[in-house]
């Protein structure tokens, strides 16, 4: 068991402001479900351009739920600069704290509300800035430096609990404490020799990399694909929609589906169609 403060546990099984605000002025989605953690919030203003009304809805633990909960009550009544400036260390204080292994609940309350506030003043959507580390999670090395600058983290647990980068398959270690490093002004540490992938943790980076990379292509176009199955380094799939009836699907498949995951998990991988 976590050991929760009593005002967690409270936001957690009393959560307030659960729901969708249908006339919203801000609205802000962060995580996946594939990643374990997702969050979309709305907001309402008053006629002064202040937070009238907050809600959320989000798939997650009791962090995530409580983390969300007291960020919706904390910034009722904020202007959007204020609201701003919340940041996940103050959502964990509002809640007495939270375990260090949880911290990244409190960094999804912050970067949704980022994106809401983004999407009420209409700026365009931030792309993912910097080069993927964490290909599990999809974290760039750019979101681990605000991290461990933010937070003062030192080790490569602490990345994790914080934006879950290192907690997959663990191949992004060696860049991750570089990054730590770095930040810190330390001598750099000599490059440990990648592990074979485990069987679990290869699942779960194709997973990751179809949900991330993958499918959104292929939905633009009115397609789709579902991971099967995964036998040592054959990964089974099955085509849905346009690309199920395509005549250049199979070209699909080999010169885009198995190059990305072969580029982003395993050389070895050979994509099949069942």
């Amino acid at each position: 068991m976590w050991d929760y403060t009593e005002k967690t546990k409270d936001h957690f099984l009393n959560p307030r402001n659960v729901g969708f605000i249908d006339d919203f002025d801000g609205i802000g989605e962060v995580g996946s479900l594939a990643c374990g953690d997702a969050l979309k919030l709305t907001f309402k203003l008053d006629e002064s351009k202040r937070i009238a009304d907050a809600k959320f809805q989000t798939f997650g633990c009791a962090s995530a739920i409580a983390s969300s909960s007291a960020l919706t009550e904390m910034i009722k009544g904020m202007s959007l600069d204020e609201a701003a400036k919340v940041t996940n260390e103050d959502i964990a204080d509002y809640l007495g704290g939270l375990p260090k292994e949880k911290m990244h609940c409190s960094v999804m309350g912050r970067d949704a509300m980022e994106k809401a506030i983004a999407y009420y003043r209409g700026e365009a959507e931030k792309k993912i800035e910097g080069e993927i580390v964490c290909e599990c999670f999809g974290v760039s090395d750019v979101q681990i430096e605000r991290a461990v600058k933010e937070n003062g983290l030192t080790s490569i647990e602490d990345v994790t609990d914080y934006v879950k980068a290192g907690g997959g398959c663990g191949n992004c270690h060696d860049k991750i404490q570089f990054i730590i490093d770095r930040v810190l002004g330390n001598a750099p540490r000599a490059a440990k020799k990648p592990e074979a992938l485990t069987n679990i943790q290869k699942i779960k980076m194709i997973d990751a990399t179809l949900e991330r990379e993958i499918k959104p292509a292929l939905n633009q176009d009115g397609g789709d694909i579902e991971l099967v199955d995964v036998d040592g380094n054959r990964v089974m799939v099955k085509l849905r929609g346009t690309c199920a009836s395509c005549s250049k699907s199979q070209i699909t498949l080999k010169h885009y589906v198995e190059t990305k995951l072969k580029e982003l998990v395993s050389q070895d991988l050979v994509v099949e169609e069942v």
